[in-house]
This record gives C-alpha cells, sequence and structure tokens, in this order.
C-alpha cells in the first residue's frame, strides 16, 4: 500500500464527467442523416466500403485466419504484420456504427462471425494478440513497440460499439477479460508500460463509461502519466531512440509542441481530453490547450490535414508545410476530428468545430473515394500525376478508420447539457437531444456544403425554457483559421444572418455560437443563412511551400485544379489577384458538386519547345475531397499567382 500511495494521492479525484464538460456529444444513434450530401456517404460505408474491408480481411489477406489458427491451436505461425488485428476491430467498430444506421442482417451476422472468431482466440487469463500467441507467447508485453495494447485498444472501441449497436455483449465481455488482463500486469507497483502507437488510453475511458468500472479510468490516467519518464524499454524501432517520435520526451502535461507520429498523437491528445472530462485535471487542459495551438496556428495544412512528413509519419518543425510531398495521413485527420471534438465539450468554444470541420470535410474524406472501395492513405495537395488511390494497403489503418468515421459522422452534430443545445454540424437530419430530463426533438433540413441555407424546427413535447447555441463557422466571420496560419486574401463584407420564427435577430457571437434563450414550443424555427461567397486564402510568409499562391475555398469546402477538367494539366495555371471564380453544378462521376470556374492565364510551350505562350482559358476547379477519382492527373490546391512559380515541363 506504501508503494501505491504516492500515486493516489496524485490523481486528481475520479468524478462524473458532467462536471467538467461544457456539453455532451448527442450520440448518433439519436441523430437520423438524411441530407443528400452525407446520407449517400453513410449508405456507400454501409455496403461498398464494408464490402472491401470484408473481402480484403477475409479473401485477400490472412487477418481472419490469424485467429482461426490460435483458436484450432495448429502450430502454425502469424501471417501479416503485428498490428494487424487492429484492422479487424476497426472494420467491426464501422460494422456497428453502419447497423445502427442501416440495420442488415447479413452484415450483423457476419460481424457475429468474426466476434466468434475473436473470442476464440483469447487466451484463459484474458490475453488477445494473435502475433505472440502464434509466433512466441513467452515473449509477450516484453517490447513496448509492438502495438499489443494499440490492437487492444481497437478491439475495446468495436466492443463498445457494437454492445451500443445490438445490446450484445460478447465482444465487449472479451474486450473487459483483455482488460482486466492488462491491469492485473501494469500500473502501480506493477510493471511500468509506456504504450508505443497510443489508442488505449481512449479506449479505457470509453469502456469505463459504459461498465462504470472506475478501474479502467484509472488506468488510462496512469498511462498518461508513465509518458517522459523514460521508462520506455524493448523497443527494437529505430525511431524510438528519438522520444519526440512518440511524444515522450516530457510528461505529458508538460507538452508544449506537437512532436513525432501524427496520428499517435491525436489519439493521445483525445485519451488525455477524455481523461480531463472526467478528473478535471487542469494540467491536461494547459498542455492540450499549447499543443493545439502549436498544431493549428503552426503546423496544419489548409485541408485540416496534419503530419507532413513521410519520414516518421508526422511532424518536422514550423510551418514545415510541403504540397507535393505532403504525408497528411488520412488517419490523421480522422484523429484532428477526435481531438477537436472532445476540446470543444471541455470548453464550449466553436473554433475546435471550426478546425473539426475543415478536418472532416477535406482532409479526412478525401481518404475515401467516390466510389467507397479506393482509398488514400496520404492526401498530397499537388500532384504531377503519380498518386493514385488504391483497394488497399499493406499498412491497411486507414480504410477501417475513415470507414468508422463517415459511419458515425451523426456524433458530431449535436451537443447538450442541462443548460442546452448546441448545434456544431449543418447535416440533414432528424434527432432527439436530451436536455436535462427532457427530450428535444430537432430536425434539421440543409443542402449544405453547397449552399448556406439551414432550417431547424425545434419541438420539445411539452413548453421549455432552454437556450440553443447555433454555431456561425469562423469562415463566415472573416476567420479562415484560429490563429491566422491562412487569412482570406479577399474582402468580403457579407454576414451570417440567424432568424427566428421569421425575424432577423442580432448577431451577438459569443466564442462562435449564437445563443437564442427562450420559451421553446413545438415548430419553432431557427432560420440559419451563410454567405457562401468564393474566398481565397493565402498563407502566413513563413510557410515557404505557399509563397506566391493563393488556395480558393467555399464554405467550409477547400478546392483544388484538377488536370481531368483542364486539358491534362493543373500546374501551368496562374490564379492572378483580380480573378472573379463563379460557382456552377456539376458532377465529377455520380457525386453532385459545385464547381468553381474562373478565365485564368494558362501557359503552354510551343511545338520547338523554345516559344512559351500565355493564353485566358476556362479553367474548373473542384472540391478538393472529390479529386483523383478519375484516375491519376495533375492536381494543385494552391494556385501560383505569378508566371515564376508555375511548371510547364
Amino acid at each position: 500500500m506504501r508503494r501505491l500511495l504516492p500515486f493516489l494521492l496524485a490523481l486528481p479525484l475520479f468524478v462524473s464527467a458532467q462536471e467538467h464538460l461544457h456539453m455532451q456529444p448527442v450520440n448518433f444513434a439519436n441523430v437520423t442523416i438524411n441530407d443528400a450530401f452525407w446520407k449517400p456517404k453513410l449508405d456507400k460505408v454501409a455496403t461498398k466500403t464494408l464490402d472491401a474491408c470484408i473481402y480484403q480481411t477475409e479473401q485477400k489477406t490472412p487477418r481472419i485466419r490469424n485467429f482461426e489458427k490460435v483458436a484450432s491451436g495448429s502450430k502454425e505461425k502469424h501471417e501479416g504484420i503485428f498490428y494487424d488485428d487492429s484492422d479487424v476491430f476497426k472494420a467491426l467498430e464501422a460494422m456497428a456504427y453502419s447497423l445502427k444506421n442501416r440495420p442488415n442482417p447479413a452484415l450483423e451476422k457476419k460481424a457475429d462471425e468474426w466476434i466468434d472468431k475473436v473470442a476464440a482466440a483469447q487466451l484463459p487469463d484474458g490475453y488477445l494478440n494473435t502475433y505472440y500467441t502464434l509466433n512466441e507467447l513467452s515473449k509477450r508485453w516484453t517490447d513496448m513497440s509492438m502495438h499489443e495494447d494499440y490492437n487492444g485498444g481497437h478491439m475495446i472501441e468495436a466492443a463498445v460499439a457494437y454492445f451500443d449497436a445490438t445490446g450484445k455483449r460478447k465482444l465487449l465481455d472479451v474486450s473487459i477479460r483483455w482488460a482486466d488482463h492488462f491491469d492485473s500486469t501494469f500500473g502501480p507497483g506493477k510493471k511500468h508500460w509506456v504504450t508505443g502507437h497510443q489508442e488505449l488510453e481512449l479506449a479505457l475511458v470509453k469502456l469505463y463509461r459504459v461498465t462504470q468500472n472506475h478501474r479502467y479510468l484509472k488506468l488510462a490516467h496512469w498511462l498518461l502519466e508513465e509518458r517522459g519518464k523514460k521508462l520506455a524499454y524493448g523497443y527494437t524501432w529505430t525511431d524510438w531512440k528519438d522520444t519526440a517520435y512518440a511524444q515522450d520526451v516530457v510528461p505529458v502535461r508538460e507538452q508544449k509542441e506537437i512532436t513525432g507520429h501524427a496520428v499517435r498523437a491525436m489519439y493521445m491528445y483525445t485519451g488525455a481530453a477524455d481523461v480531463a472530462a472526467h478528473t478535471g485535471d487542469e494540467g491536461y487542459l494547459l498542455a492540450m490547450r499549447t499543443v493545439w495551438e502549436d498544431v493549428v496556428f503552426r503546423n496544419m495544412y489548409i485541408t485540416g490535414g496534419i503530419g507532413s512528413a513521410g519520414s516518421n509519419e508526422g511532424f518536422s518543425v514550423d510551418y514545415d508545410l510541403p504540397n507535393e510531398q505532403a504525408y497528411c495521413e488520412t488517419c490523421a485527420s480522422v484523429g484532428m476530428v477526435f481531438w477537436n471534438q472532445r476540446m470543444n465539450a471541455l470548453t464550449g468554444d466553436a473554433e475546435y468545430i471550426d478546425v473539426l470541420e475543415r478536418s472532416l470535410y477535406n482532409g479526412a474524406l478525401d481518404g475515401l473515394s467516390l466510389s467507397g472501395d479506393r482509398f488514400f492513405y496520404g492526401n498530397v495537395l499537388a500532384s504531377t500525376g503519380k498518386n493514385s488511390r488504391r483497394e488497399w494497403f499493406g499498412t491497411a489503418c486507414c480504410p477501417a478508420n475513415i470507414a468508422r468515421l463517415v459511419a458515425s459522422v451523426g456524433n458530431y452534430v449535436y451537443a447538450s447539457s442541462d443548460q442546452g443545445i448546441w448545434v456544431n454540424l449543418f447535416v440533414g437530419n432528424n434527432a432527439s437531444i436530451p436536455v436535462g430530463k427532457q427530450m428535444v426533438n430537432m430536425q434539421m433540413e440543409t443542402n449544405y456544403p453547397w449552399d448556406g441555407a439551414v432550417k431547424m424546427t425545434v419541438k420539445p413535447g411539452k413548453k421549455l425554457n432552454t437556450k440553443i447555441y447555433v454555431r456561425i463557422p469562423g469562415w463566415a466571420r472573416g476567420i479562415a483559421v484560429p490563429g491566422g496560419l491562412y487569412g482570406f486574401a479577399d474582402q468580403d463584407d457579407a454576414a451570417a444572418e440567424v432568424w427566428l420564427n421569421g425575424k432577423k435577430l442580432d448577431l451577438n457571437v459569443a466564442q462562435g455560437y449564437v445563443m437564442i434563450d427562450r420559451q421553446w414550443q413545438d415548430g419553432d424555427q431557427i432560420e440559419l443563412r451563410l454567405p457562401m461567397n468564393v474566398r481565397k486564402i493565402h498563407a502566413r510568409k513563413e510557410v515557404n511551400a505557399d509563397e506566391g499562391r493563393i488556395a480558393i475555398q467555399r464554405g467550409p469546402l477547400v478546392y483544388c485544379v484538377e488536370g481531368a477538367d483542364n486539358s491534362g494539366r493543373a500546374w501551368n495555371i496562374v490564379a492572378d489577384a483580380q480573378a472573379s471564380f463563379v460557382p456552377a453544378q456539376a458532377t465529377v462521376l455520380d457525386e453532385p458538386v459545385i464547381t468553381l470556374t474562373a478565365t485564368l492565364p494558362v501557359v503552354s510551350v510551343g511545338a520547338n519547345s523554345l516559344a512559351v505562350q500565355t493564353e485566358q482559358k476556362k479553367v474548373v476547379a473542384i472540391p478538393y475531397y472529390t479529386w483523383c477519382n478519375r484516375g491519376s492527373n495533375e492536381m494543385q490546391v494552391w494556385l501560383p499567382t505569378a508566371i515564376r512559380k508555375i511548371r510547364i515541363d
């Protein structure tokens, strides 16, 4: 007991998250999405994307076969990579969300089959990892870099989601036994452990919420407290010699800069936010804000993507944001959505949703093809035609990760508390939102992101005195991104408007929201009218890659120029300062979009390769998330404003 006291005294008292959260996100299961933008994507994930994940997991790769080998007791060796188990669990989590959105007995049967195989591979003491069980069980828990806990974390997330979707607890019970095994091995007075790939921290908080077993919350907090003490052991990766790679230079509460692997960082800070929600740990809150500013103010792409360097799949130095060599892993943008939602719930500030929206509609959504069965691992902002979407990857974290994000997008639309409702994203839906002990039905109608008109009908059932907070996006208030890394290059006096029952309201914005406090009754209507003018964006002068260039944005969407629409070229176009982009309805394959057209200087080389000529031509820009769906070709997000910046080779 004496060995435990210092640790126990250092931990804040564990209390209800409600005491430390400004609001609670409304669960996607309470939000039925029906709009023309997101509903087709949810349907494609439920069919095409999950079909691809199932096919690759069962037929093309040995991921499921490894579980079958363990269950059979065969002496066969593990096939594939040591973290492949996690892809099975991420796919199961996406299946769970899709079953809630779109019930499908065949899909549920497939998920149950997988869960049976996972359960059969669990050892009597609760351990579950096909790589070590098949190869060398005696070496389990000896090398922190080998993703045993990462796999386990994703299993827990899948288990919680599947229990929530179906009420079936087989996988949940497997996860509880695994977590109990981990807890019996690691913790105060036991073995040290620094997770090689953060994920377990946030998963344990989810397990705590569904079981109300405080051991899991305390274990998540302990894992965060282990970092920065130089306790890592057994690492075989040379990257681990640089402890910044795994955010292990200093303890979490002392961190001030974003370092290392981008996905690991996002999962760690998401976990830290989850722990802070229950503990009120001021050190974590301050550290997360400081690191968040370092990310958003100095190290984020205009698409909301993060992680510029492929060498460490993460961060290099401030303002190093190359376009053609951008890494911008899809999973990192997914992590940005997770983390920024938690920061919004902790603080009540809409600037985190501004970043979440940018990452969701651009950096993350770009990772999924319009057909639903092709993927990007990295998401460049410029291409000479060498990039292509792929059916699968050796390291296949991104396909199931973007699938689970899109399938659960309803999680990010609303938040609520005893004091009111927060409207964060603009997605056509019918929702049931808890406010204190009363459920309020909300109907939202919109053609966002193509149109800025949003109509919300409030149906409390009985009269209710409460507040509704409607987010006014930063981009609609003259703020391209928080912190000024990017700014609008053009002046635009168009302003957002909010109307209540046909009467225009004064736009008093606080923390990014307009608050309406009244006694609500069935049929009350809020109308939000957002300006959807085309905006030109420039980067801070420190971002050398974007010097002398502009990017184009309309609403929340970043645009790019792709060769498929412009005679095969995208690098020979000059976007002069006077260029006027005009919106037009169009399609990219079968995706209805708004394109932007402008007449711009286009440079070409004559037949003798000596004469260079410039012509005024119609140039078409498309939403960034739709590029490279019509084959590999040239693309640019940041367009040069001077001829000296173009490439015509």
